[in-house]
């Protein structure tokens, strides 16, 4: 498996890392994570991708997102969901074709502004992986809760996998903790702490009125006219089933899945059969360099 890191620059000051799987000249693949996490939660996807991808392959791109992992923090607190479409607007202006696009949580919701607003970001299909137009309060004040109460870290990798498996509400808890390690850095107090800017939750919670929101997010996806996809999770709290009957009626060209018994992080609940859902809507719908679909 070929895997290349890629930087990006994208804003003054601010860069993205990106991990590239695959053939270079395959149909490109854009994979953005939700808040609070890196691009290590795309790795399973990302290799599965890039071994599935058929004729010409697809060259997965699994991004950092600013403020996350290795990308640049920025140096003016710029986290509002205008400054991530940006990023992805540019970014996907770099790909030697439109990209297909796969967007879970803040990646999802930063996705759908840069491909639904002016100016429109290039697409050849996008994915949401568990985030949609309109949102369940109660899914999204929980994701919010678990980053403000672990924004001081943990003094230990155990204590870091018990808080993960508590949130996850799964049961399960990794043996090998050190994993963690990937989306954790230990500062110089010996405190490990998730590997984003603290700023970013600071800037989360100024000017989210949820019904302002909702409102951007449906129109930006009445305009987007390459094929999208929503992956909900059967046990999801961020999107009910209801939601996903109401957004059928408003959004009908959405095309829906859901993957049963995954929570909100379905491609770490239930990777296989993430990857089984969304992989046909690649196939289908990936850009071979040169424009062809």
């Amino acid at each position: 498996m070929r895997v290349e890191t890629i930087t990006f620059p994208v804003a003054p000051g601010v860069s993205l890392q990106a991990d590239r799987y695959g053939a270079p000249d395959g149909a490109p693949v854009i994979l953005l994570h939700g808040g609070g996490q890196t691009r290590w939660s795309w790795k399973g996807t990302a290799q599965a991708l890039a071994d599935a991808g058929g004729k010409g392959g697809f060259a997965v791109h699994a991004v950092d997102m600013r403020g996350h992992g290795q990308s640049s923090w920025c140096p003016d607190g710029q986290y509002g969901l205008g400054h991530f479409a940006q990023d992805v607007r540019v970014l996907a202006g770099m790909m030697p074709a439109p990209p297909v696009i796969v967007g879970a949580s803040l990646g999802g919701l930063s996705a759908l502004l840069a491909c639904g607003e002016d100016p429109q970001a290039p697409c050849a299909g996008l994915v949401l992986v568990d985030i949609a137009p309109r949102m369940e309060q109660r899914g999204t004040s929980r994701v919010g809760a678990f980053m403000r109460d672990t924004l001081d870290g943990f003094d230990t990798l155990e204590e870091a996998a018990a808080a993960v498996a508590d949130y996850a509400r799964n049961g399960r808890r990794d043996t090998r903790p050190e994993g963690l390690l990937k989306n954790l850095r230990q500062d110089a107090d010996g405190r490990y702490r998730w590997h984003w800017d603290p700023a970013f939750m600071a800037a989360g919670k100024s000017g989210w009125d949820p019904d302002v929101v909702e409102r951007r997010l449906m129109a930006a996806a009445a305009r987007i006219t390459a094929p999208m996809l929503i992956v909900r999770g059967g046990e999801s709290d961020v999107l009910s089933r209801e939601t996903m009957d109401h957004l059928k009626q408003a959004l009908p060209h959405i095309a829906q899945a859901e993957i049963a018994g995954a929570r909100h992080m379905i491609a770490g609940d239930d990777n296989a059969r993430f990857n089984a859902a969304i992989l046909p809507f690649l196939q289908a719908h990936a850009a071979a360099q040169g424009g062809a679909a």
